[in-house]
C-alpha cells in the first residue's frame, strides 16, 4: 500500500469523476450518480437529485487541473481548496473502516466533501512526493487519467481497453517488421 486506505479511496474516487467527463460523459444521469456513489460511498447528505449532480459535474474540471499539477501548484490548489470550506476535521469509524479523518461537517454537500476528501489525499500525495502517480492516459486518443498505486509505478493506463489496445497494436507492429 503507498497510502492509507481513505487516501487511495479518495483518489479513486476523483480519478472515477474526472474520467466520467471523457468521451462518451458517464455522469449524465441520477442513475450515473448513483453508480459513482456505489463505487465510492460517501457519508453524510446525499440528495441524489439534479443539482447535486450537477455540482458533481462541474467540479470535474477543477479536480482534473488538481490532479494532474505540478507539486507546487498543486499546494497552492489544496491551499485554495481548503481556504474555501468550513473545516471541522474529526475522526470517525463507519462502515467497517477504521479511524479516518472526515475534514468536513456531514451536512456540507456533496460535491464540496468529494473537493475537500481529495484535497485531503493530495496533501499525502505532495508530502510523499508521489505527484507522478496521476497522469495521463499513455493511449495517445485518451485524455482520461491514470492513476498508479502499484509497487513498481508501472501503470500507464486508465482502463484495460486503453493497455489492450495498445498492446495489441505493439504486437501488429513488431510482427509487420518481421514480414
Amino acid at each position: 500500500m503507498i497510502f492509507t486506505d481513505d487516501t487511495e479511496d479518495a483518489l479513486r474516487a476523483a480519478v472515477w469523476l474526472v474520467n466520467s467527463a471523457e468521451d462518451p460523459d458517464t455522469l449524465v444521469t441520477l442513475e450515473d450518480e448513483e453508480r459513482f456513489l456505489t463505487a465510492y460511498p460517501y457519508t453524510g447528505r446525499i440528495y441524489r437529485d439534479a443539482a447535486e449532480l450537477e455540482e458533481l459535474r462541474a467540479l470535474r474540471p477543477r479536480l482534473r487541473a488538481m490532479l494532474l499539477a505540478p507539486r507546487d501548484e498543486m499546494v497552492a490548489q489544496v491551499n485554495a481548496a481548503l481556504a474555501e470550506s468550513t473545516l471541522m476535521p474529526q475522526l470517525r469509524r463507519h462502515d467497517g473502516l477504521d479511524w479516518h479523518l472526515h475534514a468536513v461537517a456531514d451536512d456540507r454537500p456533496l460535491a464540496e466533501r468529494v473537493l475537500i476528501e481529495t484535497t485531503m489525499a493530495l496533501i499525502d500525495v505532495i508530502r510523499a512526493d508521489e505527484g507522478g502517480r496521476i497522469s495521463v492516459c499513455a493511449d495517445d486518443g485518451c485524455h482520461a487519467l491514470a492513476l498508479d498505486l502499484s509497487r513498481n509505478r508501472s501503470k500507464r493506463y486508465c482502463s484495460t481497453t486503453c493497455a489492450n489496445r495498445n498492446a495489441v497494436a505493439a504486437y501488429r507492429a513488431r510482427r509487420s517488421a518481421r514480414h
